[in-house]
């Protein structure tokens, strides 16, 4: 199935992709504003970023921080070699922690936190790695 055959109208349709699909203005407005409201109600979020290079993943963090208004996270853990990355932040910690990862999709995946333990928290993505451009 292409992206174009790919009907993305809510969160909930990105649920069954292994990658981010392409999307459009209006797709990616419909999205950011329903994400944004289940941030604002979250305590914090942890992000997984499936990137082909460090540097994109980064970017795309960094991105995600400016557009939320976080603080910058640190980066913690690093690889040591070149190649596709995992990287996991945790907004609450303030880390990043980066591995080379292969075999894995691409996209931005956001995990909105609790601390009440009877609120589940729930995956979210994933999103293109510009999408908070």
């Amino acid at each position: 199935m292409s992206n174009q055959d790919l009907k993305i109208c809510k969160l909930q349709d990105l649920d069954k992709l292994r990658s981010a699909p392409t999307l459009n203005k209006k797709q990616s407005t419909i999205l950011l504003n329903e994400l944004r409201n289940l941030v604002k109600k979250s305590d914090w979020i942890t992000i997984g970023i499936m990137a082909p290079s460090l540097q994109k993943g980064l970017n795309a963090i960094r991105r995600l921080e400016k557009k939320f208004k976080y603080k910058a996270m640190k980066c913690i853990t690093l690889p040591s070699s070149e190649g596709p990355v995992f990287l996991k932040a945790n907004q609450k910690t303030g880390e990043i922690h980066a591995r080379i990862e292969y075999g894995l999709g691409e996209g931005i995946l956001i995990s909105c936190q609790n601390y009440e333990n009877s609120l589940s928290s729930k995956t979210i993505g994933p999103f293109p790695l510009d999408f908070f451009e």
